[in-house]
């Protein structure tokens, strides 16, 4: 099963820890984004990624949001046991369920230590 190592787990807890204290929903979900690119690899800490992302969503009355976030938490599991998921994608809606983004320099080097 993939897995992501010390330095990007860590990097995970702090963008989540973030995402709780941000001053506005757009911050909280730059968070949670940048999380959910770390989280990908790992079937419990991607789950729990787009659980925090439904959180905001209902938080937020999104409804669109709301929807893709629970389709998102059934398949994000499976999708990272098999290493199945786009790599890159930030997680939301908008960003489409199956759809590869690059990742940000900071977060590929925190992947690959």
């Amino acid at each position: 099963m993939p897995r992501i190592g010390t330095v990007a787990r860590d990097l995970y807890r702090r963008e989540m820890a973030a995402s709780k204290t941000a001053g506005d929903p757009q911050q909280r979900w730059r968070h949670l984004e940048r999380a959910h690119i770390l989280s990908q690899p790992d079937p419990w800490l991607h789950t729990c990624n787009h659980v925090a992302m439904l959180a905001l969503a209902l938080r937020c009355r999104d409804r669109r949001e709301a929807l893709g976030q629970v389709v998102r938490i059934v398949v994000a599991a499976p999708g990272s046991m098999t290493g199945r998921y786009p790599e890159g994608n930030t997680g939301r809606v908008a960003a489409g369920l199956t759809t590869p983004m690059p990742v940000p320099a900071d977060l590929a080097r925190a992947l690959s230590a």
